[in-house]
Protein backbone atom coordinates (compact mmCIF):
# COMPACT_ATOMS: atom_id res chain seq x y z
CA UNK A 1 0.00 0.00 0.00
CA UNK A 2 1.35 3.30 -0.85
CA UNK A 3 -0.51 5.81 1.42
CA UNK A 4 -4.15 4.75 3.15
CA UNK A 5 -7.16 6.94 2.71
CA UNK A 6 -8.50 8.43 5.88
CA UNK A 7 -11.75 7.70 5.42
CA UNK A 8 -13.17 6.12 2.21
CA UNK A 9 -12.83 8.14 -1.10
CA UNK A 10 -15.57 8.87 -3.17
CA UNK A 11 -14.51 6.91 -6.39
CA UNK A 12 -11.36 4.74 -7.71
CA UNK A 13 -9.46 4.50 -10.78
CA UNK A 14 -7.69 1.94 -12.16
CA UNK A 15 -4.98 2.17 -14.95
CA UNK A 16 -2.16 4.84 -14.20
CA UNK A 17 -0.62 5.90 -17.77
CA UNK A 18 -0.38 9.55 -18.22
CA UNK A 19 -4.45 9.65 -19.09
CA UNK A 20 -5.29 7.80 -16.34
CA UNK A 21 -3.18 9.82 -14.01
CA UNK A 22 -4.09 13.36 -15.29
CA UNK A 23 -8.02 12.10 -14.88
CA UNK A 24 -7.62 11.18 -11.50
CA UNK A 25 -5.82 14.17 -10.64
CA UNK A 26 -8.56 16.10 -12.18
CA UNK A 27 -11.12 14.82 -10.45
CA UNK A 28 -9.25 14.99 -6.87
CA UNK A 29 -8.81 18.76 -7.97
CA UNK A 30 -12.10 19.23 -8.59
CA UNK A 31 -13.10 18.47 -4.87
CA UNK A 32 -13.41 14.08 -4.85
CA UNK A 33 -11.16 12.10 -2.98
CA UNK A 34 -9.87 9.04 -5.23
CA UNK A 35 -8.31 5.84 -4.33
CA UNK A 36 -5.59 4.94 -7.53
CA UNK A 37 -4.32 1.53 -8.53
CA UNK A 38 -1.90 0.34 -11.51
CA UNK A 39 -0.75 -3.28 -11.89
CA UNK A 40 3.06 -1.64 -12.67
CA UNK A 41 2.77 -0.21 -8.97
CA UNK A 42 5.60 2.30 -9.64
CA UNK A 43 2.87 4.45 -11.61
CA UNK A 44 0.64 4.26 -8.53
CA UNK A 45 4.19 6.22 -6.36
CA UNK A 46 4.44 8.54 -9.33
CA UNK A 47 0.31 9.94 -9.44
CA UNK A 48 0.71 10.45 -5.62
CA UNK A 49 3.96 12.43 -5.90
CA UNK A 50 1.91 14.38 -8.81
CA UNK A 51 -0.80 14.58 -6.58
CA UNK A 52 1.33 16.42 -3.92
CA UNK A 53 3.63 18.48 -6.33
CA UNK A 54 0.22 19.59 -8.02
CA UNK A 55 -1.49 21.42 -4.88
CA UNK A 56 -1.48 18.39 -2.34
CA UNK A 57 -5.01 16.94 -4.06
CA UNK A 58 -6.79 14.34 -1.83
CA UNK A 59 -5.69 11.38 -4.46
CA UNK A 60 -4.76 8.06 -2.25
CA UNK A 61 -2.53 5.54 -4.08
CA UNK A 62 -2.92 1.28 -3.55
CA UNK A 63 -0.55 -1.17 -4.11
CA UNK A 64 -3.03 -4.18 -4.41
CA UNK A 65 -6.40 -4.88 -5.81
CA UNK A 66 -8.38 -5.47 -2.34
CA UNK A 67 -7.57 -2.88 -0.48
CA UNK A 68 -7.80 -0.56 -3.77
CA UNK A 69 -11.78 -1.65 -3.81
CA UNK A 70 -11.93 -1.30 -0.06
CA UNK A 71 -11.06 2.17 -0.24
CA UNK A 72 -13.92 3.04 -2.12
CA UNK A 73 -17.28 4.35 -0.54
CA UNK A 74 -20.00 2.26 -1.40
CA UNK A 75 -21.68 1.77 -4.00
CA UNK A 76 -18.29 1.78 -5.17
CA UNK A 77 -17.62 3.47 -8.14
CA UNK A 78 -13.97 2.61 -10.33
CA UNK A 79 -13.26 3.98 -13.73
CA UNK A 80 -10.97 1.79 -15.62
CA UNK A 81 -8.58 3.47 -18.24
CA UNK A 82 -6.39 0.34 -19.66
CA UNK A 83 -6.07 -1.07 -23.27
CA UNK A 84 -8.25 -1.37 -25.32
CA UNK A 85 -9.18 -5.62 -25.70
CA UNK A 86 -8.04 -8.32 -23.34
CA UNK A 87 -6.64 -5.60 -20.35
CA UNK A 88 -9.56 -5.02 -20.01
CA UNK A 89 -11.70 -8.17 -19.43
CA UNK A 90 -8.33 -8.50 -17.36
CA UNK A 91 -8.58 -6.03 -14.47
CA UNK A 92 -12.89 -6.39 -15.10
CA UNK A 93 -11.91 -9.92 -13.78
CA UNK A 94 -9.27 -8.42 -11.01
CA UNK A 95 -11.56 -5.76 -9.44
CA UNK A 96 -14.73 -7.54 -9.33
CA UNK A 97 -13.27 -10.40 -7.05
CA UNK A 98 -13.58 -7.68 -4.44
CA UNK A 99 -16.82 -5.89 -5.65
CA UNK A 100 -20.03 -6.10 -4.67
CA UNK A 101 -23.48 -5.71 -5.65
CA UNK A 102 -24.41 -2.25 -7.05
CA UNK A 103 -20.81 -1.23 -7.82
CA UNK A 104 -20.25 0.37 -10.96
CA UNK A 105 -16.94 -0.05 -13.44
CA UNK A 106 -16.87 2.47 -15.95
CA UNK A 107 -14.09 1.75 -19.12
CA UNK A 108 -12.84 5.25 -20.24
CA UNK A 109 -11.29 3.85 -22.98
CA UNK A 110 -11.22 3.35 -26.77
CA UNK A 111 -13.19 0.59 -27.04
CA UNK A 112 -15.15 -0.91 -29.38
CA UNK A 113 -19.24 -0.35 -28.75
CA UNK A 114 -19.85 -4.02 -28.99
CA UNK A 115 -17.25 -5.32 -26.29
CA UNK A 116 -18.64 -2.66 -23.74
CA UNK A 117 -22.47 -4.26 -24.49
CA UNK A 118 -20.85 -7.78 -23.75
CA UNK A 119 -19.14 -6.50 -20.43
CA UNK A 120 -22.42 -4.83 -19.52
CA UNK A 121 -24.45 -7.93 -20.09
CA UNK A 122 -21.81 -10.23 -17.96
CA UNK A 123 -21.26 -7.35 -14.88
CA UNK A 124 -25.43 -7.37 -14.60
CA UNK A 125 -25.24 -10.98 -14.14
CA UNK A 126 -23.01 -10.63 -11.05
CA UNK A 127 -25.21 -7.61 -9.88
CA UNK A 128 -22.83 -4.87 -10.89
CA UNK A 129 -23.41 -1.64 -13.22
CA UNK A 130 -21.35 -0.67 -16.73
CA UNK A 131 -20.77 2.11 -18.06
CA UNK A 132 -18.38 2.71 -21.56
CA UNK A 133 -17.33 6.21 -21.05
CA UNK A 134 -15.84 8.02 -24.55
CA UNK A 135 -13.11 10.26 -23.20
CA UNK A 136 -11.48 12.98 -25.57
CA UNK A 137 -8.76 15.82 -25.47
CA UNK A 138 -5.81 13.85 -24.85
CA UNK A 139 -3.41 14.59 -21.94
CA UNK A 140 -4.11 18.04 -21.04
CA UNK A 141 -7.91 17.74 -21.91
CA UNK A 142 -7.99 14.87 -19.21
CA UNK A 143 -6.05 16.82 -16.73
CA UNK A 144 -8.04 20.32 -17.38
CA UNK A 145 -11.39 19.36 -18.69
CA UNK A 146 -12.09 16.92 -21.61
CA UNK A 147 -15.26 16.06 -23.32
CA UNK A 148 -17.05 13.00 -21.51
CA UNK A 149 -19.50 10.47 -23.49
CA UNK A 150 -20.89 7.83 -20.82
CA UNK A 151 -23.41 5.38 -22.40
CA UNK A 152 -24.85 2.18 -20.66
CA UNK A 153 -26.94 1.81 -17.32
CA UNK A 154 -28.69 5.26 -16.42
CA UNK A 155 -28.22 4.01 -13.11
CA UNK A 156 -24.84 3.91 -13.09
CA UNK A 157 -24.54 7.54 -15.03
CA UNK A 158 -26.46 9.01 -12.00
CA UNK A 159 -23.65 7.83 -9.80
CA UNK A 160 -20.97 9.65 -11.38
CA UNK A 161 -22.83 12.61 -12.70
CA UNK A 162 -22.29 14.90 -9.84
CA UNK A 163 -18.34 14.35 -10.60
CA UNK A 164 -18.58 14.02 -14.00
CA UNK A 165 -20.41 17.51 -14.27
CA UNK A 166 -17.00 19.20 -12.43
CA UNK A 167 -14.51 17.38 -14.28
CA UNK A 168 -16.00 17.90 -17.78
CA UNK A 169 -15.15 21.00 -19.91
CA UNK A 170 -16.90 24.41 -18.81
CA UNK A 171 -17.89 26.05 -21.63
CA UNK A 172 -19.89 29.37 -21.29
CA UNK A 173 -23.20 29.63 -22.40
CA UNK A 174 -23.48 25.46 -23.59
CA UNK A 175 -22.45 24.09 -20.07
CA UNK A 176 -20.12 20.97 -19.17
CA UNK A 177 -19.16 18.88 -22.20
CA UNK A 178 -20.96 15.55 -20.97
CA UNK A 179 -24.17 14.00 -21.08
CA UNK A 180 -25.41 10.87 -20.49
CA UNK A 181 -25.28 9.20 -24.03
CA UNK A 182 -27.55 6.58 -24.10
CA UNK A 183 -28.08 2.76 -23.77
CA UNK A 184 -25.61 0.38 -24.42
CA UNK A 185 -22.22 0.68 -26.68
CA UNK A 186 -23.35 4.22 -27.29
CA UNK A 187 -20.84 6.20 -25.79
CA UNK A 188 -18.00 3.98 -26.79
CA UNK A 189 -19.88 4.74 -30.83
CA UNK A 190 -20.26 7.92 -30.56
CA UNK A 191 -16.63 8.47 -29.27
CA UNK A 192 -15.54 6.23 -32.26
CA UNK A 193 -17.48 8.60 -35.08
CA UNK A 194 -15.56 11.59 -33.06
CA UNK A 195 -12.32 10.38 -33.64
CA UNK A 196 -13.84 9.53 -37.23
CA UNK A 197 -14.52 13.37 -38.02
CA UNK A 198 -11.09 13.76 -36.42
CA UNK A 199 -9.23 11.92 -39.05
CA UNK A 200 -11.31 13.55 -41.37
CA UNK A 201 -10.31 17.17 -40.35
CA UNK A 202 -6.53 16.24 -39.41
CA UNK A 203 -6.67 15.52 -43.72
CA UNK A 204 -8.37 18.36 -44.41
CA UNK A 205 -5.90 20.61 -42.74
CA UNK A 206 -3.42 18.81 -44.31
CA UNK A 207 -3.94 18.95 -47.73
CA UNK A 208 -5.12 22.65 -47.00
CA UNK A 209 -1.09 22.84 -45.71
CA UNK A 210 -0.24 20.82 -48.97
CA UNK A 211 -1.46 22.77 -51.50
CA UNK A 212 -0.54 26.23 -50.03
CA UNK A 213 3.29 25.14 -49.24
CA UNK A 214 3.79 23.31 -52.55
CA UNK A 215 1.54 25.63 -54.83
CA UNK A 216 1.64 28.90 -53.13
CA UNK A 217 4.79 28.27 -51.82
CA UNK A 218 4.34 29.81 -48.47
CA UNK A 219 6.99 29.10 -45.72
CA UNK A 220 6.41 27.86 -42.40
CA UNK A 221 6.25 31.38 -41.17
CA UNK A 222 3.51 32.55 -43.81
CA UNK A 223 2.01 29.35 -42.98
CA UNK A 224 1.77 30.08 -39.12
CA UNK A 225 0.17 33.71 -39.90
CA UNK A 226 -2.03 32.28 -42.08
CA UNK A 227 -3.29 29.47 -39.33
CA UNK A 228 -3.12 31.62 -37.29
CA UNK A 229 -5.52 34.11 -38.62
CA UNK A 230 -7.88 31.66 -39.94
CA UNK A 231 -8.14 30.61 -35.98
CA UNK A 232 -10.16 34.14 -35.30
CA UNK A 233 -13.03 33.25 -37.97
CA UNK A 234 -15.42 30.37 -38.68
CA UNK A 235 -12.56 28.47 -38.68
CA UNK A 236 -11.78 28.32 -35.11
CA UNK A 237 -10.70 25.24 -33.89
CA UNK A 238 -8.62 23.30 -31.66
CA UNK A 239 -6.88 21.37 -34.42
CA UNK A 240 -6.49 25.25 -36.31
CA UNK A 241 -4.84 26.38 -33.30
CA UNK A 242 -2.22 23.25 -32.58
CA UNK A 243 -1.70 23.61 -36.86
CA UNK A 244 -0.64 26.66 -36.27
CA UNK A 245 1.16 26.08 -33.44
CA UNK A 246 3.43 23.20 -35.37
CA UNK A 247 4.49 26.01 -37.49
CA UNK A 248 6.23 28.12 -35.83
CA UNK A 249 8.48 25.20 -33.59
CA UNK A 250 12.05 25.70 -34.87
CA UNK A 251 13.87 22.16 -34.42
CA UNK A 252 16.11 21.84 -31.77
CA UNK A 253 18.24 19.47 -33.30
CA UNK A 254 19.23 20.97 -36.12
CA UNK A 255 18.44 24.23 -38.05
CA UNK A 256 15.06 24.98 -39.87
CA UNK A 257 11.56 24.37 -38.55
CA UNK A 258 10.61 20.94 -37.08
CA UNK A 259 7.76 20.47 -39.25
CA UNK A 260 9.87 19.68 -42.18
CA UNK A 261 11.83 17.26 -40.56
CA UNK A 262 9.05 14.83 -39.42
CA UNK A 263 8.59 11.68 -41.22
CA UNK A 264 5.52 12.15 -43.68
CA UNK A 265 4.36 8.36 -42.35
CA UNK A 266 1.02 8.83 -39.70
CA UNK A 267 0.29 6.24 -37.46
CA UNK A 268 -3.13 5.20 -36.04
CA UNK A 269 -4.51 3.19 -33.41
CA UNK A 270 -7.60 2.03 -35.10
CA UNK A 271 -10.79 3.91 -34.13
CA UNK A 272 -10.61 5.50 -37.99
CA UNK A 273 -11.04 1.86 -39.50
CA UNK A 274 -13.84 1.03 -37.34
CA UNK A 275 -15.34 4.22 -38.11
CA UNK A 276 -15.43 2.86 -42.18
CA UNK A 277 -16.03 -0.34 -41.28
CA UNK A 278 -19.29 0.72 -39.79
CA UNK A 279 -20.02 3.17 -42.27
CA UNK A 280 -19.77 -0.36 -44.72
CA UNK A 281 -22.05 -2.16 -42.64
CA UNK A 282 -24.29 1.03 -42.38
CA UNK A 283 -24.77 1.58 -45.81
CA UNK A 284 -24.40 5.13 -45.16
CA UNK A 285 -21.50 6.98 -47.29
CA UNK A 286 -18.49 8.83 -45.51
CA UNK A 287 -16.11 9.29 -48.57
CA UNK A 288 -13.84 12.18 -46.40
CA UNK A 289 -13.35 10.02 -43.71
CA UNK A 290 -12.61 7.20 -45.91
CA UNK A 291 -10.16 9.36 -47.89
CA UNK A 292 -8.07 10.25 -44.55
CA UNK A 293 -7.72 6.46 -43.87
CA UNK A 294 -6.40 5.85 -47.51
CA UNK A 295 -4.49 8.41 -46.79
CA UNK A 296 -3.02 7.10 -44.05
CA UNK A 297 -2.35 3.60 -45.32
CA UNK A 298 -0.66 5.21 -48.60
CA UNK A 299 1.65 7.38 -45.99
CA UNK A 300 3.02 4.54 -44.59
CA UNK A 301 4.00 3.31 -47.97
CA UNK A 302 7.42 5.33 -47.70
CA UNK A 303 9.91 3.11 -49.42
CA UNK A 304 7.44 2.20 -51.96
CA UNK A 305 6.52 6.38 -52.70
CA UNK A 306 9.94 6.86 -52.44
CA UNK A 307 10.80 4.04 -55.58
CA UNK A 308 7.44 4.80 -57.59
CA UNK A 309 8.79 8.75 -57.12
CA UNK A 310 11.97 7.46 -58.96
CA UNK A 311 10.48 5.45 -61.64
CA UNK A 312 8.16 8.31 -62.86
CA UNK A 313 11.25 10.69 -62.37
CA UNK A 314 13.17 8.34 -64.64
CA UNK A 315 9.92 7.71 -67.09
CA UNK A 316 10.29 12.04 -67.48
CA UNK A 317 7.11 12.06 -65.17
CA UNK A 318 8.31 14.65 -61.70
CA UNK A 319 6.61 17.08 -60.18
CA UNK A 320 4.16 18.84 -62.64
CA UNK A 321 4.21 21.74 -59.98
CA UNK A 322 3.91 24.64 -62.30
CA UNK A 323 6.04 27.57 -61.57
CA UNK A 324 3.49 30.30 -63.06
CA UNK A 325 2.48 32.92 -60.98
CA UNK A 326 0.57 32.20 -58.13
CA UNK A 327 -1.54 34.98 -56.33
CA UNK A 328 -0.82 34.09 -52.78
CA UNK A 329 -3.94 35.86 -51.03
CA UNK A 330 -6.09 35.21 -53.61
CA UNK A 331 -5.19 31.19 -52.96
CA UNK A 332 -5.43 31.37 -49.08
CA UNK A 333 -8.82 32.63 -49.31
CA UNK A 334 -9.67 29.87 -51.60
CA UNK A 335 -8.19 27.39 -49.66
CA UNK A 336 -10.06 28.69 -46.50
CA UNK A 337 -13.15 28.62 -48.36
CA UNK A 338 -12.67 24.98 -49.63
CA UNK A 339 -11.74 24.01 -46.10
CA UNK A 340 -14.37 25.16 -44.99
CA UNK A 341 -16.60 23.26 -47.30
CA UNK A 342 -15.22 19.93 -47.13
CA UNK A 343 -14.91 20.14 -43.24
CA UNK A 344 -19.13 20.78 -43.24
CA UNK A 345 -19.18 17.19 -45.49
CA UNK A 346 -17.08 15.40 -42.96
CA UNK A 347 -19.54 16.30 -39.96
CA UNK A 348 -22.37 15.52 -42.14
CA UNK A 349 -21.27 12.20 -42.88
CA UNK A 350 -20.16 11.29 -39.25
CA UNK A 351 -23.92 12.55 -37.99
CA UNK A 352 -25.44 10.65 -40.36
CA UNK A 353 -23.04 7.53 -38.80
CA UNK A 354 -24.45 8.66 -35.22
CA UNK A 355 -28.10 8.14 -36.17
CA UNK A 356 -27.54 5.86 -38.80
CA UNK A 357 -26.82 3.63 -35.61
CA UNK A 358 -28.81 5.14 -33.39
CA UNK A 359 -31.97 3.79 -35.19
CA UNK A 360 -30.69 0.18 -35.81
CA UNK A 361 -29.98 -0.16 -32.13
CA UNK A 362 -32.97 2.14 -30.73
CA UNK A 363 -30.35 4.26 -28.56
CA UNK A 364 -33.02 7.86 -29.14
CA UNK A 365 -29.38 9.43 -29.49
CA UNK A 366 -29.42 13.64 -29.60
CA UNK A 367 -27.39 14.79 -32.73
CA UNK A 368 -27.56 18.13 -31.52
CA UNK A 369 -26.53 17.02 -27.87
CA UNK A 370 -23.70 15.69 -28.60
CA UNK A 371 -22.82 18.85 -30.99
CA UNK A 372 -22.73 20.53 -27.73
CA UNK A 373 -20.83 17.92 -26.13
CA UNK A 374 -18.09 18.44 -28.76
CA UNK A 375 -17.69 22.15 -28.44
CA UNK A 376 -15.04 22.12 -25.18
CA UNK A 377 -12.47 19.73 -23.93
CA UNK A 378 -12.22 17.21 -26.91
CA UNK A 379 -9.91 17.28 -30.31
CA UNK A 380 -12.51 18.23 -32.48
CA UNK A 381 -13.63 21.09 -30.49
CA UNK A 382 -14.43 24.11 -32.57
CA UNK A 383 -16.47 27.02 -32.97
CA UNK A 384 -18.44 25.44 -35.82
CA UNK A 385 -20.09 23.03 -33.37
CA UNK A 386 -22.07 25.95 -32.60
CA UNK A 387 -23.57 26.10 -35.21
CA UNK A 388 -24.04 22.48 -36.04
CA UNK A 389 -26.42 22.42 -32.74
CA UNK A 390 -28.36 25.04 -33.75
CA UNK A 391 -28.94 22.99 -36.86
CA UNK A 392 -30.34 20.11 -34.82
CA UNK A 393 -32.38 22.60 -32.62
CA UNK A 394 -34.16 24.01 -35.70
CA UNK A 395 -34.87 20.40 -36.92
CA UNK A 396 -33.87 17.38 -34.73
CA UNK A 397 -34.81 15.81 -38.05
CA UNK A 398 -32.22 17.21 -40.38
CA UNK A 399 -31.90 14.21 -42.95
CA UNK A 400 -28.10 15.73 -43.63
CA UNK A 401 -26.31 19.31 -42.45
CA UNK A 402 -25.86 19.83 -46.07
CA UNK A 403 -29.68 20.43 -46.42
CA UNK A 404 -29.60 22.66 -43.38
CA UNK A 405 -30.64 26.35 -44.62
CA UNK A 406 -27.43 27.89 -43.18
CA UNK A 407 -24.96 25.80 -44.14
CA UNK A 408 -26.46 25.39 -47.43
CA UNK A 409 -26.10 28.85 -47.83
CA UNK A 410 -22.52 28.60 -46.98
CA UNK A 411 -21.42 26.17 -49.25
CA UNK A 412 -23.03 27.79 -51.92
CA UNK A 413 -21.24 31.12 -51.74
CA UNK A 414 -17.97 28.58 -50.87
CA UNK A 415 -18.59 26.32 -53.86
CA UNK A 416 -16.30 27.90 -56.46
CA UNK A 417 -13.35 28.85 -54.61
CA UNK A 418 -13.52 25.25 -53.80
CA UNK A 419 -13.63 23.53 -57.42
CA UNK A 420 -10.70 26.09 -58.01
CA UNK A 421 -8.69 24.60 -55.36
CA UNK A 422 -9.41 21.17 -56.30
CA UNK A 423 -8.79 21.75 -59.82
CA UNK A 424 -5.34 23.27 -59.21
CA UNK A 425 -4.33 20.29 -56.75
CA UNK A 426 -5.30 18.17 -59.77
CA UNK A 427 -3.56 20.00 -62.29
CA UNK A 428 -0.87 20.69 -60.47
CA UNK A 429 0.01 16.79 -59.21
CA UNK A 430 -1.06 17.37 -55.68
CA UNK A 431 -3.83 14.90 -54.35
CA UNK A 432 -6.33 16.14 -52.04
CA UNK A 433 -8.25 13.32 -51.34
CA UNK A 434 -10.53 14.65 -48.52
CA UNK A 435 -10.85 17.55 -50.44
CA UNK A 436 -12.03 15.93 -53.62
CA UNK A 437 -14.31 13.33 -51.66
CA UNK A 438 -15.80 15.73 -50.11
CA UNK A 439 -16.76 18.03 -52.99
CA UNK A 440 -17.96 14.58 -54.99
CA UNK A 441 -20.11 13.97 -52.38
CA UNK A 442 -21.97 17.04 -52.09
CA UNK A 443 -22.00 17.28 -56.21
CA UNK A 444 -24.04 13.46 -55.66
CA UNK A 445 -25.95 14.80 -52.88
CA UNK A 446 -27.20 17.61 -54.34
CA UNK A 447 -27.99 15.77 -58.25
CA UNK A 448 -31.76 14.85 -58.45
CA UNK A 449 -30.79 12.31 -60.88
CA UNK A 450 -27.76 10.54 -60.72
CA UNK A 451 -26.41 7.68 -63.39
CA UNK A 452 -27.35 4.94 -61.29
CA UNK A 453 -29.60 3.69 -63.68
CA UNK A 454 -27.04 2.73 -65.74
CA UNK A 455 -25.66 0.48 -63.25
CA UNK A 456 -28.66 -1.27 -61.97
CA UNK A 457 -29.58 -1.64 -66.16
CA UNK A 458 -26.06 -3.27 -66.22
CA UNK A 459 -27.18 -5.53 -62.93
CA UNK A 460 -29.85 -6.64 -64.41
CA UNK A 461 -29.00 -7.47 -67.64
CA UNK A 462 -26.10 -9.78 -65.86
CA UNK A 463 -28.25 -10.92 -62.77
CA UNK A 464 -31.18 -10.82 -63.37
CA UNK A 465 -31.93 -8.23 -60.79
CA UNK A 466 -34.77 -6.12 -61.91
CA UNK A 467 -35.03 -2.69 -61.84
CA UNK A 468 -37.60 -0.35 -60.61
CA UNK A 469 -38.52 2.71 -63.48
CA UNK A 470 -39.54 6.43 -63.02
CA UNK A 471 -42.38 6.72 -64.81
CA UNK A 472 -44.40 3.30 -63.19
CA UNK A 473 -44.52 1.53 -59.83
CA UNK A 474 -43.33 -2.29 -59.80
CA UNK A 475 -40.31 -4.48 -60.27
CA UNK A 476 -38.98 -4.96 -63.81
CA UNK A 477 -37.17 -7.21 -65.66
CA UNK A 478 -35.89 -6.63 -69.75
CA UNK A 479 -34.02 -9.70 -71.52
CA UNK A 480 -31.39 -7.59 -72.49
CA UNK A 481 -28.94 -9.80 -74.03
CA UNK A 482 -31.27 -11.03 -76.43
CA UNK A 483 -33.12 -8.07 -77.32
CA UNK A 484 -29.39 -6.56 -77.93
CA UNK A 485 -28.48 -9.54 -80.24
CA UNK A 486 -31.26 -9.15 -82.26
CA UNK A 487 -30.87 -5.62 -82.61
CA UNK A 488 -26.97 -5.87 -83.13
CA UNK A 489 -27.11 -9.21 -86.31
Amino acid sequence: MAEQSPKLTRIGLAGLAVMGQNLALNIAEKGFPISVYNRTTSKVDETIERAKVEGNLPVFGFHDPESFVNSIQKPRVIIMLVKAGAPVDQTIKTLSAYMEKGDCIIDGGNEWYENTERREKAAAESGLLYLGMGVSGGEEGARNGPSLMPGGSFEAYKYIEDIVLKVAAQVPDSGPCVTYIGKGGSGNFVKMIHNGIEYGDMQLIAEAYDVLKSVGKLSNEELHNVFTDWNKGELQSFLIEITADIFSIKDDKADGYLVDKVLDKTGMKGTGKWTVQQAAELSIAAPTIEASLDSRFLSGLKEERTEAAKVFKAGGFGDIIADQEVDKEKLIHDVRQALYASKICSYAQGMNLIRAKSIEKGWELTLGELARIWKGGCIIRAIFLDRIKQAYDRNADLANLLVDPEFAKEIIDRQSAWRRVVSLAINSGISTPGMSASLAYFDTYRRERLPANLVQAQRDYFGAHTYERVDMPGAFHTEWFKIAKKINN
